[in-house]
């Protein structure tokens, strides 16, 4: 792993807040979503962008906010590479954020002030597609008959409807996740060993609430997922969200 930051944006004082984006082969998705970033300018912000293979890195910036780019040597999965980014980190927020969200607005400081409260560890936006309808980004614990009913049923029903307040959920899905550093440190992060890819949201934030931390979702701040559904497609994908579902769900 090499770490590159960009000398000519340095941040004038510690940032309270790291965004995490791992690219694997997504630097276009990468590039609007850094767009959406420089035009909104959250304050207080470090972008963290991890290349797990090597891409054409031009046009990779982000105007005045710090970005700092890491560089692996060979690719890791989902957990490593956020654990990774969490380790060179130092903001007291913590964000892992997919390629593929859209950010219409974004006003970090209304997540913040949910994980603040009390013993939250975590807190996600409601996520909508590109459609404007609302995903099922916040579910209920997976069991064999639940994924079952997804799958052979094609039930699609979301496990939470919103009100106008923050609402405690089981786990929220790791396209866009505020951790309070304390909390995601205290877990030691996403289980890398049994997760590549896929479930490993799952895990983390059933070690969270088994911690006495809460994970909640704030519907008041919304982001749009440009979906990019790679088990839909891809045998190895397929193969990973399958390896990760077997392992969560017998605990091996």
């Amino acid at each position: 792993m090499t770490l590159h930051v960009d000398p000519s944006v340095q941040p004038a004082s510690p940032p309270t807040y790291t965004i995490s984006v791992v690219s694997h082969g997504q630097l276009a998705l990468v590039r609007l979503l850094l767009a959406d970033l420089e035009r909104l300018c959250p304050a207080h912000l470090e972008v963290l962008l991890t290349l797990n293979i090597p891409e054409d890195e031009g046009g990779i910036s982000l105007g005045n906010v710090p970005l700092r780019l890491i560089r692996n040597s060979a690719p890791k999965g989902f957990g490593a590479n956020h654990n990774a980014a969490f380790a060179a980190s130092s903001s007291d927020y913590f964000i892992v954020v997919n390629p593929d969200i859209r950010l219409p607005a974004l006003c970090l400081d209304e997540l913040r002030a949910v994980v603040d409260e009390g013993r939250t560890g975590a807190c996600a936006p409601v996520v909508l597609n590109s459609a404007g309808n609302v995903e099922d980004s916040a579910r209920r614990f997976p069991t064999f008959c639940r994924l079952l009913r997804r799958v052979v049923l094609r039930d699609r029903s979301l496990d939470y409807v919103w009100s106008g307040e923050p609402q405690e959920v089981d786990w929220v899905a790791g396209m866009f996740i505020v951790f309070r550093r304390e909390a995601f440190a205290q877990v030691a992060g996403f289980d890398e060993r049994r997760f590549f890819m896929y479930f490993e949201d799952v895990e983390l934030c059933e070690r969270l609430r088994a911690l006495g931390w809460s994970v909640r979702v704030q519907p008041s701040t919304r982001v749009v997922h440009d979906a990019q559904r790679e088990s839909k497609t891809s045998l190895k994908h397929l193969r990973w969200h399958l390896t990760s579902a077997f392992r969560y769900l017998t605990g091996l």
